[in-house]
């Protein structure tokens, strides 16, 4: 996640934290998923195809989370995805996102 978008959010109130504030940098995937699951946090992440996956193997195994926001990388500029965040944040609950995924070209 690049820091001065952490940062640019965390200005604006966004509670965010990041694979490396989590000690998850070099963990699979999966235990992203899981870990922001458990801590019941939204996961954000330029990764589509591995967390589409995650997200349906999640569905079809009984298992929750509790929201994943995928993004395209290198699409947009950190002013653009920073705009487009708060747009969903200040706009879909945490309870309405979770087991759901949203694609932030879904919110430009």
């Amino acid at each position: 996640m690049d820091s001065d978008l952490v940062r640019a959010l965390r200005l604006r109130g966004v509670d965010v934290l990041t694979a490396h504030d989590a000690g998850l940098i070099g963990y699979p995937d999966g235990e992203h998923l899981a870990f922001a699951a458990a801590d019941g946090r939204a996961l954000c992440s330029f990764n589509v195809a591995d967390f589409m996956k995650l997200h349906l193997a999640s569905l079809a195994d009984g298992r929750h989370h509790a929201g994943i926001i995928l993004a395209q990388q290198q699409r947009y500029n950190v002013g653009e995805l920073m705009r487009r965040l708060l747009r969903l944040v200040g706009t879909k609950p945490a309870e309405h996102m979770r087991d759901s995924v949203e694609f932030l070209s879904r919110w430009g």
